[in-house]
């Protein structure tokens, strides 16, 4: 499924992927208030070539990529995936 967010990020992702226990854990953790488990998360949804895409979209001119950036971008590709958003 191509998927393009608010801010232009595009990526083709299996609509399966949400079908995984792992992702499941680790969207728990996520919302137990373990932010450390949204690379995890995203490693699962996205893929590492995928996600390092991601993390270039968001990096910032320092060089530093937000995690509020992430999640903004997470949340918009599980919303098209037909999955409630961690929020």
């Amino acid at each position: 499924m191509q998927i393009t967010t608010k801010s232009g990020f595009a990526c083709d992702i299996d609509p399966k992927v949400t079908e995984n226990m792992e992702l499941v854990d680790a969207m728990a953790e996520l919302q137990g208030g373990d932010k450390l488990a949204y690379s995890r998360v995203c490693l699962l949804m996205l893929g590492k070539e995928t996600r390092a895409k991601l993390y270039d979209h968001v990096r910032t001119k320092d060089g530093r990529v937000p995690p509020q950036d992430v999640d903004r971008e997470l949340g918009e590709i599980m919303t098209a995936l037909g999955q409630p958003a961690k929020n």
